[in-house]
Parts: C-alpha cells; sequence; structure tokens
C-alpha cells in the first residue's frame, strides 16, 4: 500500500482523544486506510484527479504520557489564527467546508482576503483550507508601496543582456518591486505609452538562451535635448517609476547618469507646466540610476568582464578554428578582423585561444617603426619550423606607433608582396554579436541583475550611482562615473601615444596575458633564453580524465620552455607511461594546433603513484631520465599524486625537485583554485544540451526532464549549470535528497503547472549530480515526478555522460591553460635556481636534489583574477579526501539563486522541522 512520499504524525494522550481526532479527519473527508495496530491509525485524503495538490497522509498515534506534560495550549489565551498551520489542504467548495467544521463543532476562522479557512483539530492542531493552493511563497521585502524599477537595455546588443532583465523582473518580484521594461532602449522612454511594460514572472519565461535583446535597442537622437528627456521623466513619473536599471556600454550608461543629475529641474519644469502634479512632482523628486555593462568589446574600466564579451569570443574562436582548417589545407595566410575600436581585449584573448600568429591592438601597437618587417619576421620564422598556415588576427581600432590604422587589407599586401602568401581577409563582423550567451554571460548577467536590484534598494538621493562589475571573481559596486571616466581615460592615453597608461588602465590579467601571448608565441627567436647551467629538464604528465584547455596549458608551457632554452618532456599516459619510460622530447611544431584540440593529446589514466604504480620505480624514472620539474595537468588523482610525491621526499631524492599541478577537471573539485581547466568546456556543454532537452520538451507535451550531469562528490556543474539554464531546481551531494525535499519539488513543479497556459507544452529541468544519492537515482527521480504529476505532466531522464568531457575546449579554458602555463615554468626556475647558481660556482656537478622546500610542491590557481601558488601540504588541511573537494566553495552561495528564479526561495530543511 502506498502512503505517499511523506505523512505527518499526530499525538493523542488518551484512547478518546484518538477516537475524536479520527472522527474529526473522516468527517474532513480522509479515508482510514490502515489500523492493524489498536494505538495507530493510518489516514489519507486523496488529491482530486486533474488538481495540483497531493495525496496527504496522517499517522495517529496514542502516546501515554505523564499528566504534567499533556497540558495543550488554551486557545481563549492566545490568537492562534496568526500563527502558520501544520499542513494546507485544498479544497473548491470553501463554504462546504465551512458547513462541515460548524457541524463537527471546530472552531475555524475565515481569512476571506487570502481566500482560506483556518480551523483546529481536537489535538489543536493548525489546519487551513484553500481553493488555490501554492508552494511556500518567497519572502518579500516589507514596502508600503511596492517599488517600480524600470529596466532598459541600450547601445550595441550585447548575449547576456536578455538573462539580465530576466533576472531583474524576477528578483526584483521576490523582493516585493514592481518591474518595468522599457522596450526600444532610451527611445522608448521618450515615446512611452506601450513601450513601457509592466512585467510578469512569465513575461521573461525561455528568455535566458536567447541572444540579443528581446525588449530592444535602438539609437535615440531625441534623448539627447533637454525637451527628450523631459518626455522621458514625464513617462517614468506617470508611470511611478522612480528607479532605472540600464545595461549597456559607457555611452549609454553616461546617459543615464546624467539624465538623473538633470532630474530635479526635469520634474520641477513638468509640475510648472501642469504635465504632472504636485504630489507626484513630491513624490518622484529623486531618482534611482544603477549601470550594468552590456558590451562584447570588455572595454568598461573597474569590472574585469563585461556582459557578452565572453559569447563574442566564443564566436570569434569558432569562426579562426573553422578558418584554420581551410588555411592549413592550402597553406594560405588569413587576416581576421574582430571588433574593438578602442579595447583590443578580443583580438588578444582571440589571438592566445586559437594560437595565432601575429595580433594587433589599439593598446599596444608594436615597438618597431616598422611593423611590417616585424610581422613579417615572426610569419617567416613560423613557416621556416614547418608551420602550414599563417592567421593574423587584427583589432578594428588597431594603430602603429604614429597612430595610423592597420588595416586587414594593409596586413593583406604585405604578406602578399613581401612573403608571397596566398593571403585572404575575413571581417567576422556582427556574427560576433549574435546567437546564444554561453553560460559565462548568462551567469555573469544573473548575478550582477540581482546586484542592481539590491543597489536600488539600497540607494539614497545622496549617493552616486553605481556600476554593477566583477572583479577578483565577485559581484562589485563601484562609482559609475568614476568607471566611465576610466575608461575615456583608456581612449585619451592612445591619442597621446602613452601606450603604457593605456596597459596600466586595463586590469593586471589583461597585461599578463599580453605577456603570456609573446612570451610563447612572438618571442620564438632566442631573446628569452637563461643561462645555459640555469637551464633544466621539465617533464609534463596528465593525470585524470580529460578535460577540456590539457593541450592548451601544455602548448604553452613547452613553448614557453623552448623559449627558455629548456628541455621539455612529454610523458604519455600519466604515471603508467613514467614507469614504462614513454617520454618524449617535445618540439616547437610537436604541439602547434593543440590549442584547439580537446582530450589530452600526451594520453592521460588515474594511477597514482604509491597506489596503483610502484613509488621506486617513479622515483627511478626520475633519476634515470635526469628530470628536474614535474608538471601535472589533472584533477583530484593529480592532487593526490602531488601529495604522495612530497610525503616521500625524505626517503627518495628524485623526489626533491619543483612539482606543481596546473588543476584540470571537469568537476572543479581541485583545492587551490576557483576554477580548474574544463570546468568552463563541460559547462557550456552541459547548458547546451540542456538548451536542447528543453525544447523538445516543451515541442510534445508538457514534461520535465530529470539530467544527470557528472561532478563526482561536488555540485559545480550542477549548479552553475542549473543557474545558466533555468533549472528548476537541483540535486548537489552538498545537500543531499530527501523525501520531503522530494515532495516539496513536486509540489512546486504542479504549482508552475497549473499557472501554465493549458494550451501550451512547458518544457522544464531539473539536474542531478551523479554522485548525490545512491537511493535517488536519476530513474528513481524522474519515477517520483511522473507518478506524482497525476496526468499533469509527464518526466523523462537524460544522462550526458562523457559527452562533458568532449568537444573543442572553450576560450576561456584555452585562455586560463595559457597564463597558468607560462607561471608553472617561471615557478620552477624560481626553485631550483639557487641550487643550480650554487653548483655553477662551485663547478659542481648539477644535485638531484634541487629543492627540499615544502612551498616547491604546489597547486597553480586562479584567485579571483590571480595567479596563486598554494603548498600542498597546506591545502590539504582544506581537503575533504573521503569527498574528494576542498571543504569551501566559492561558488556554493549561486546556489539559492536557482530555486529563487524558478519561482521560490532556496529550500530550507530547517523550515520542515
Amino acid at each position: 500500500m502506498s502512503l505517499g512520499l511523506s505523512h505527518l504524525t499526530l499525538s493523542a494522550s488518551t484512547k478518546d482523544q484518538l477516537e475524536q481526532v479520527t472522527a474529526f479527519y473522516q468527517a474532513l473527508g480522509f479515508e482510514l486506510v490502515s489500523k492493524k495496530e489498536e494505538s495507530i491509525r493510518w489516514l489519507k485524503l486523496t488529491a482530486p484527479k486533474g488538481s495540483f495538490a497531493t495525496d496527504v497522509v496522517l499517522q495517529l498515534r496514542q502516546v501515554v504520557v505523564e499528566a504534567a506534560t499533556t497540558a495543550t495550549e488554551d486557545i481563549e489565551d492566545i490568537d492562534w489564527t496568526v500563527k502558520e498551520p501544520a499542513f494546507v489542504l485544498f479544497h473548491k467548495d470553501l463554504k462546504a467546508v465551512k458547513d462541515t467544521l460548524t457541524a463537527i463543532g471546530s472552531v475555524w476562522h475565515e481569512e476571506s482576503h487570502q481566500e482560506r479557512i483556518l480551523c483546529l483539530d481536537p489535538l489543536h492542531t493548525r489546519i487551513a483550507f484553500t481553493r488555490t493552493p501554492t508552494t511556500p511563497p518567497t519572502p518579500l521585502t516589507s514596502m508600503s508601496v511596492p517599488k517600480k524599477i524600470g529596466i532598459l537595455t541600450s547601445g550595441g546588443d550585447a548575449p547576456g543582456m536578455n538573462a539580465c532583465v530576466r533576472a531583474v523582473v524576477r528578483y526584483g518580484i521576490t523582493k516585493g518591486c514592481d518591474v518595468y521594461a522599457i522596450y526600444e532602449g532610451y527611445q522608448g522612454l521618450v515615446d512611452g505609452g506601450e513601450f513601457i511594460r509592466k512585467m510578469d514572472w512569465k513575461s521573461v519565461r525561455g528568455w535566458l538562451h536567447v541572444g540579443g535583446t528581446t525588449i530592444g535597442t535602438a539609437r535615440c537622437m531625441p534623448f539627447k535635448t533637454r525637451e527628450g528627456r523631459l518626455k522621458a521623466a514625464e513617462n517614468l513619473v506617470q508611470n511611478g517609476i522612480d528607479s532605472l536599471i540600464v545595461c549597456g556600454g559607457d555611452g549609454s550608461l553616461t546617459g543615464a547618469d546624467v539624465f538623473r543629475s538633470e532630474w530635479s529641474g526635469l520634474v520641477k519644469e513638468l509640475e510648472s507646466a501642469g504635465r504632472i502634479t504636485s504630489e507626484q512632482a513630491s513624490t518622484y523628486s529623486h531618482l534611482t540610476i544603477v549601470g550594468l555593462v552590456g558590451s562584447i568589446d570588455n572595454d568598461m574600466a573597474s569590472t574585469d568582464i563585461t556582459i557578452g564579451a565572453v559569447t563574442s569570443l566564443h564566436r570569434i574562436c569558432e569562426s579562426v578554428d573553422s578558418i584554420s582548417t581551410t588555411a592549413l589545407s592550402h597553406s594560405r595566410a588569413f587576416v581576421i578582423e574582430v571588433m574593438g575600436r578602442h579595447c583590443g581585449w578580443l583580438a588578444l584573448m582571440a589571438g592566445i585561444a586559437t594560437g595565432a600568429d601575429f595580433v594587433f591592438i589599439p593598446e599596444r601597437p608594436p615597438t618597431e617603426d616598422d611593423w611590417e618587417s616585424a610581422m613579417c619576421a615572426v610569419a617567416q620564422r613560423h613557416r621556416h619550423l614547418g608551420k602550414r598556415k599563417t592567421v593574423i588576427i587584427v583589432a578594428e581600432g588597431a594603430l602603429d606607433k604614429f597612430l595610423k590604422p592597420i588595416k586587414p587589407e594593409n596586413i593583406k599586401n604585405v604578406l602578399t608582396d613581401r612573403l608571397g602568401l596566398d593571403t585572404r581577409v575575413t571581417t567576422l563582423g556582427h556574427t560576433q554579436r549574435g546567437g546564444s550567451p554561453v553560460a559565462a554571460d548568462r551567469n555573469l548577467a544573473t548575478m550582477q541583475a540581482v546586484e542592481a536590484v539590491e543597489a536600488v534598494l539600497r540607494a539614497t538621493p545622496d549617493m552616486p550611482s553605481p556600476m554593477i562589475g566583477m572583479t577578483e571573481n565577485k559581484v562589485t559596486c563601484t562609482p559609475l562615473m568614476k568607471a566611465v571616466a576610466l575608461t575615456s581615460e583608456v581612449a585619451r592615453a592612445i591619442g597621446e601615444k602613452n601606450f603604457a597608461r593605456a596597459m596600466e588602465l586595463r586590469d593586471p590579467q589583461f597585461v599578463e596575458e599580453f605577456d603570456a601571448y609573446n612570451a610563447t608565441t612572438i618571442l620564438d627567436d632566442r631573446s628569452l633564453q637563461i643561462p645555459t647551467h640555469q637551464r633544466l629538464r621539465i617533464a609534463i604528465l596528465h593525470i585524470g580524465a580529460p578535460a577540456g584547455g590539457m593541450n592548451a596549458a601544455t602548448r604553452t608551457a613547452v613553448r614557453y620552455a623552448l623559449n627558455r632554452g629548456h628541455t621539455a618532456l612529454g610523458v604519455s599516459n600519466g604515471f603508467s607511461g613514467l614507469v614504462r619510460s614513454s617520454i618524449k622530447e617535445m618540439s616547437w611544431l610537436d604541439v602547434d594546433g593543440w590549442t584547439s584540440r580537446g582530450g589530452s593529446e600526451l594520453g592521460t589514466n588515474r594511477a597514482v603513484p604509491g597506489v596503483d604504480v610502484d613509488l621506486g620505480m617513479v622515483a627511478y624514472q626520475l633519476q634515470k631520465n635526469n628530470i628536474q620539474a614535474l608538471i601535472f595537468v589533472g584533477g583530484f588523482e593529480a592532487f593526490k599524486s602531488l601529495s604522495v610525491l612530497e610525503a616521500a621526499r625524505s626517503k627518495y631524492p628524485s623526489f626533491c625537485i619543483p612539482i606543481v599541478l596546473l588543476p584540470a577537471t571537469i568537476s572543479n573539485n581541485v583545492p587551490g583554485t576557483d576554477f580548474s581547466l574544463g570546468s568552463d568546456t563541460s559547462l557550456n556543454a552541459i547548458v547546451e544540451a540542456c538548451d536542447t532537452i528543453v525544447q523538445s520538451a516543451q515541442s510534445s507535451r508538457r514534461r520535465v526532464f530529470v539530467i544527470e550531469v557528472q561532478g563526482g562528490r561536488t555540485g559545480y556543474l550542477a549548479v552553475e549549470a542549473g543557474l545558466a539554464a533555468g533549472a528548476n531546481t537541483v540535486y548537489i551531494p552538498e545537500e543531499g535528497i530527501t523525501l520531503a525535499r522530494l515532495q516539496s519539488d513536486v509540489r512546486h513543479l504542479m504549482a508552475l503547472y497549473d499557472d501554465d497556459d493549458p494550451e501550451k507544452s512547458e518544457g522544464r529541468l531539473v539536474l542531478r549530480t551523479e554522485g548525490v544519492s545512491k537511493t535517488y537515482t536519476t530513474d528513481v527521480i524522474s519515477n517520483i515526478i511522473k507518478e506524482e504529476g497525476r496526468g499533469q505532466f509527464d518526466s523523462r531522464t537524460a544522462v550526458l555522460g562523457h559527452t562533458q568531457q568532449g568537444g573543442t575546449p572553450s576560450p576561456l579554458d584555452r585562455i586560463r591553460g595559457t597564463r597558468l602555463a607560462m607561471r608553472t615554468i617561471q615557478f620552477v626556475e624560481e626553485h631550483t635556481r639557487k641550487a643550480l647558481e650554487k653548483g655553477f660556482a662551485a663547478k659542481s656537478p648539477v644535485p638531484i636534489e634541487l629543492t627540499q622546500e615544502t612551498v616547491s610542491v604546489a597547486v597553480v590557481g586562479m584567485r579571483g583574477h590571480k595567479v596563486t601558488f598554494s603548498p600542498v601540504k597546506e591545502l590539504m588541511l582544506d581537503t575533504d579526501i573521503t569527498n574528494r573537494k576542498p571543504r569551501s566553495a566559492w561558488w556554493y552561495e549561486h546556489r539559492p539563486l536557482v530555486d529563487l528564479l524558478s519561482g521560490r526561495g532556496h529550500f530550507d530543511e530547517e523550515e520542515l522541522q
């Protein structure tokens, strides 16, 4: 006999009380389904067919207790109606309920404003009856008058703007605000009327995966005039809007701040002209402005990244990767122009991510007077090394050192005339703006939009307009006009030929990545080589499951090591290959084209020294092959290997060398870094699959897909993909799964589908991390959802499996791998220099033991935008070895947003107790 997902237990102190309670619930329609023991009764109220209510199962028990503890509260002495009911029952006819309660002598109270009836059973348990049952509401901000917020998008469209609007609307509603979308940007603000529309929860359904901006953007000359801004102010006042969130570039945000600075004068002028009342003038005497940066160029100061930039980079890299294959086939040269009038971020990052031969950006022109000769020298060297293709990427605003524009046609002519290369020009144009936003832009826009609403709610008239940004992997709130001024200073510095200042005004990460690109691509001419006695034999191993970015990191490590004069050794198949001496000396050309390749070109496995391979054989091979530094590229198995070798240093002298782990795992569970290589690639693979599955689900019938994602015992992929794909909820190991949790989720799904248009099919997603529970498998959860859906909706499963590990690495994983790999080579140089210099000075042989410092065995990682090296011995203290992850996770604070933006607050187990 099925008793549902869960039940409520009510305890009576006497047999008579047990009989009274049983009779009470039977009068309300409960059926006695079991009475095997005299002191225990099971009752069940079956939900009406076709409703979104669930069955209610009660267990009534007789519990003998001492008289001193049986006292119950006197309902005459308290206001029992203000307390929350123990449970809520659905009934279409509340009048019939009142008649029944009156007939059986129950105390009841009607709440007409909520259309529900409260009553007490014989045990004084509070019960509510309602004709419109819902899931527990999200707590709202207490406001006497709802705050009215306007949201508009302006300037050039950017992927992620729709995610921004969606989050502003939904988060604003949860905070008790009325949110209005202003269509067609500032033009809609001036025109008013139907261009200013109040949004509800369903208004933004399905917007996450849509590129561009659904509410539109347009150039607006009238807004640049005072009369235009006067009309815009009138429209805001007439709609009761006193707060404006603007998503756009620096020009759009500057216009918004000018609007705010004139606001009081505009309001007075409107009042004097009789276009608004004195009461309206008083009520709307202040305008709040909050800026969000939507720009594919990533050209705004005071933020590390802007909404749309990462997606645009994806579009560029997809195009360059495609062009590279035809260039290779015909041994051609391609000159590719990308956007960026005053900012070279797209060009530089695309150059790093695709392995371009040369890049031209506005902030740092070639230092040579004759840039043509400098470019040709690099292209020719690469051809002599064996490359069959040449790819040059140029930003649309590229200049030479004399501020003369460098155009694609100029570059083409130089390559054709001087080197005789068959050269083509490709201008990517507006394809860079198009397409569905990638996961990073969806989540960036969502988190910044939430902060924008919070900024509106805490704003005061004397506070400067804030700009919401992202710095050090955290959402920030900084003065808008200060950021705009710093942004303008970049163009001014370029105009003054102060290129050092222009680079300084970019974030530190930009400068470091520029240096990494030059050091691994341009400066392959022996100019970086170090003294012979400082040169090392550096071995590189891939350990664990394959992950996007492994090859990009290895390419950079090999090329930078060669440029420094080191010998780079590639070890096939991890430690298993090492003990078999499967080691190859790598050349510059060996790693050509690796940047865009997925998987592991060296080969990888999960073998850990001391567990799967003999530790003594590892030490023997290191000494035999004179390996003086080790670089691991891998996941948690690599982390364990790092710890094992560090602990065995006292026994094996050949382990007394620098050993560095460059984290690469889709689970993002390696301690010591915010991001592991491969995690972004996997995230995009999951989100793309989710978009496709939702499309399938809603095309046929109402269907809930339970999607299983990888991650082991960490919920990073489920949470971040759930936020990016708009999942209804996620199940992660950090929280586990309970019956009560499943019951709550089913009720929520029922409420959502009941609220849907019955003529439309809606698909919804639930993401489950593979390691969350052995009992509640993906199939079990799907079957429960399907069974409890009562025909309202169907449920299916999708196990994404190893598709999450494969495919072309994302640009972010390629770029991170490049930056970390170069810093890793610098790290091993730093930790061997002292011993090598000492031996050289003493004219003695190179020692086997190059370092015994604890800090020389470390994990290189990204913390915010900084590259850090964390000793493995220290990281072990903050590591949950059993569950293979760090004890704390920065991403977990995003978890509540998944549930909140799906229509409710984060489920809290304590609320049920």
